[in-house]
């Protein structure tokens, strides 16, 4: 059994440096670094621009092309024995939460580096060309909704709309990305010509720590059912007697600890967060009339979410009946269970295998820009432990070793998926 913390690496084909990967780590988290040791590398900021800067001088260094496209995304190149083939890409995101870490986006980005690094020093050639990609605003901090750069790549957003979007302060997206100087010519619906996808993450969750096991091979992502609730009662003096009160708050706080307790009943891979609540009147000494909040469910199983939606309908419906309220439950978004490649999911497993590393196969439970590649490409994700789960904070860590692992594991795969015989 691997403990925590050491990878037992062995074999492999690509002689990859996991000390420079993370000396690579250390240097992007000085930009945006923050005194508790985290990163505030927001997307279209100039922080952001110097990352990309970075980048890109690193890719160059090795002889690679840099292009980027029209929302920004990076795309940086080696080519193959055969440019007709359709490319291999890696990649994930630079920038970071407000309060975020050093590793969330930035492992899969530096990773996939330290694999270009390897080739170009090891002189190696593959058929199909290789590509990295830096995803414009993943994380949706600064502009939202998150995951921009890949939603248009892959036809899920449009350029107009995403290049008006304002952030809190009133900044345009598409002025900020011209601003900052990183907005390109390419068209980026070419990255929709990939053949295959690959992306290392942490696991932004303590599975992987708590059972010892260094690697993740992620073969799905969980299906999400956002709703919208409301709910309608009567305000008055928070002096008034109990008996007769139609309290908001009260009825929604009963609703609230329901998903909690919808997502426990359906087991396995279902999740249920209640993330926004808005009061009205938002008075200190008011019964509050009326309470709006978000509820986000997820599982691995389509019919299962179904299911917890309709328990949730069915329990606050019940709840404000009881209360003498009404309720209205709406749907906001729903995003449907997204498999893996199964011959990508099965490369990681190989090459975690080929390593001596422990891996277990797990769904995401989380956006990733993978996500929305999935619906157009071939893709497969590896995560790695993360100290705690703790992700978005300053406190996120790994270790080297951990680091190192995922980066074995994606070398391997782009390796063998790269030199894959068309049709095998």
């Amino acid at each position: 059994m691997v403990r925590r913390g050491e990878a037992a690496v062995s074999g492999g084909n690509l002689p990859v440096s996991g000390a420079r990967l993370w000396d690579s780590l250390m240097a992007m988290a000085r930009i945006g670094g923050t005194p508790k040791g985290g990163c505030n590398r927001q997307t279209l900021t100039d922080l952001d621009g110097e990352g990309r800067a970075l980048l890109r001088r690193w890719a160059e260094e090795i002889g690679c092309g840099v292009t980027v496209d029209r929302v920004g995304n990076m795309i940086i190149r080696r080519e193959g024995r055969d440019p007709a083939r359709a490319a291999v890409a890696m990649g994930s995101h630079l920038d970071t939460q407000p309060t975020g870490g050093k590793f969330d986006g930035v492992l899969g980005v530096l990773a996939g580096l330290e694999v270009l690094r390897a080739l170009h020093e090891s002189g190696t050639e593959t058929e199909a060309p290789i590509v990295l990609v830096n995803w414009t605003n993943e994380e949706g901090a600064r502009f939202s909704p998150p995951m921009m750069g890949s939603g248009v790549a892959m036809g899920l957003f449009s350029e107009a709309e995403v290049m008006a979007k304002t952030d809190p302060a009133g900044a345009v997206f598409g002025e900020e990305l011209r601003r900052i100087g990183w907005q390109g010519e390419a068209d980026p619906a070419a990255l929709q010509s990939l053949g295959a996808y690959f992306e290392l993450h942490i696991e932004q969750g303590p599975l992987l720590e708590a059972e010892g096991i260094p690697v993740g091979v992620v073969d799905r992502a969980l299906a999400q059912l956002w709703l919208d609730v409301t709910v309608e009662g009567e305000d008055a003096h928070a002096g008034s007697a109990m008996g007769p009160r139609r309290d908001a708050m009260v009825a929604a706080a009963l609703m609230v600890q329901a998903v909690e307790e919808v997502a426990l009943a359906a087991g396995g891979d279902g999740r249920g967060t209640v993330g926004r609540l808005l009061v009205t009147p938002d008075s200190r000494n008011v019964v509050p009339s009326r309470v709006w909040f978000s509820v986000d469910l997820r599982h691995g199983d389509p019919r299962q979410l179904a299911a917890m939606g309709a328990a949730f309908r069915q329990r606050a419906g019940a709840i404000a009946a009881r209360r003498n309220l009404a309720v209205s439950v709406t749907d906001f978004w729903e995003f449907p269970l997204t498999p893996f490649d199964p011959s990508l999911v099965e490369a990681l497993r190989v090459a975690a295998q080929g390593r001596g590393l422990p891996f277990r196969t797990m769904p995401t439970g989380i956006g990733h820009d993978a996500v929305y590649v999935a619906r157009r490409v071939p893709t497969a994700m590896i995560f790695v432990p993360c100290e705690g789960g703790i992700s978005h904070n300053e406190a996120e860590a790994i270790t080297p070793a951990w680091a190192e692992a995922g980066l074995v594991v994606l070398a391997d795969a782009v390796l063998a998926t790269a030199n894959r015989v068309p049709g095998g």
